[in-house]
């Protein structure tokens, strides 16, 4: 609305003041040529100083300088207009937190001769005079988005908070999903740009601040389902200017993920994990492979006692409680979970063949095997996912 009225006020405003530029430059002959100008400099040039009369010195002044002449008189006639306008610009970011920006596209349009017939012409009164208005809008415009970011970044999660799209990120897609609205039709975009990176590095850190924040779900869920919706919201947005973020957005989306499989893909087989954890550690402490075996606590008999924990009803069971785990992390609004599960698996069956590798070089010939095969292991994966 603000934007309308202002743009009302500029198309009324234009006209007058030309008209009232053109009659003044007419009446009073400030819109001298060059070869006026110049047979007038001759004629000053051969006056002594003392002889300068009164009317003499009132055509230095109006013929030799005609715009400042132009600009006195008019100054003096709108002298309102300019605490006017500054003062509806106030109103208007008090109106609406966003109102700012609907008037500096209106404004900025208007200077810099982008919007027709309702554009100041260049080097006129009003020109000048709105270029002025423009820097406070462009004031209160970095003002607005200072305080909007500080608002993101000091935005705090409920501590009942299970996951889902934060209020930050819906806060921020509002934002950017308005500001595209008002500047659909206009040709410079400049503080908009600067704008919506401030506002990106601002829900960016955010998130990022979830590490320290005391959830109900895993902080690496949430932090990977939040840069997703962002990723997919900046895909479907295509703004040139955030298209960095967008690609930081996936990165961070990625990274989070693998943190997260990282931590639960060892839970089904968290004994057997930790055994071969061992083994890994005493290899790196130099212990020939043909001589872990002989390790009190990395024996032959102790794997097979730590196997038979895992028979595969009891792995399929064990796989069975995380997919619930996942599920219950995720939210239903991005969909996750079909990526998040399969991720899951190709890293279970790269712990599989880790495990499997640390068999065959440190308990070759010992006759000692994992109790379910690869392709067990891709079946239990099948059914829990056709099952869901």
């Amino acid at each position: 609305i603000s934007q309308q009225v202002l743009e009302q006020v500029l198309s009324e405003l234009q006209p007058l003041c030309t008209s009232e530029q053109k009659f003044l430059q007419e009446f009073f002959w400030l819109s001298c040529d060059s070869v006026e100008l110049q047979a007038l400099e001759v004629r000053v040039s051969t006056v002594v100083p003392s002889q300068l009369t009164p009317d003499l010195f009132h055509d230095l002044v109006w013929f030799l300088r005609p715009e400042e002449a132009t600009t006195q008189l008019l100054s003096e006639i709108f002298s309102c207009l300019e605490p006017e306008l500054r003062a509806f610009l106030d109103v208007c970011s008090k109106v609406h937190p966003l109102g700012c920006l609907q008037v500096l596209v209106a404004l900025s349009d208007s200077v810099f001769g982008t919007r027709g017939p309702c554009s100041a012409p260049p080097s006129s009164f009003l020109h000048a005079l709105l270029g002025n208005v423009l820097l406070l809008a462009k004031s209160n415009f970095n003002k607005c988005i200072g305080t909007l970011c500080k608002e993101i970044e000091e935005a705090k999660p409920a501590s009942r908070t299970r996951g889902g799209i934060l209020p930050c990120v819906t806060r921020f897609q509002e934002l950017v999903a308005l500001s595209e609205e008002v500047f659909q039709t206009s040709q410079r975009r400049g503080e908009l740009d600067k704008a919506q990176l401030r506002l990106a590095s601002s829900v960016f850190s955010s998130i990022s601040s979830l590490s320290s924040a005391n959830l109900k779900v895993n902080t690496d869920m949430v932090m990977m389902e939040n840069f997703h919706h962002i990723h997919n919201f900046l895909c479907q947005r295509n703004i040139p200017c955030l298209e960095g973020k967008k690609r930081e957005a996936k990165q961070r989306s990625r990274e989070h993920m693998e943190k997260y499989i990282t931590t639960y893909v060892g839970q089904p087989l968290e004994r057997l994990k930790h055994f071969f954890e061992g083994v890994k550690a005493r290899l790196a402490q130099g212990v020939k492979e043909e001589e872990v075996s002989f390790q009190l606590a990395y024996s032959k008999q102790e794997l097979r006692k730590v196997i038979e924990k895992y028979p595969g009803k009891e792995v399929k069971r064990a796989l069975e409680t995380l997919y619930r785990t996942i599920q219950k992390h995720l939210s239903p609004e991005e969909n996750l979970l079909p990526v998040v599960w399969q991720a899951m698996e190709q890293g279970f069956i790269q712990q599989y063949r880790e495990f499997e590798e640390l068999i065959r070089r440190c308990y070759a010939g010992a006759g000692v095997a994992l109790d379910f095969t690869m392709e067990d292991l891709l079946s239990y994966f099948n059914s829990i996912t056709t099952s869901n």
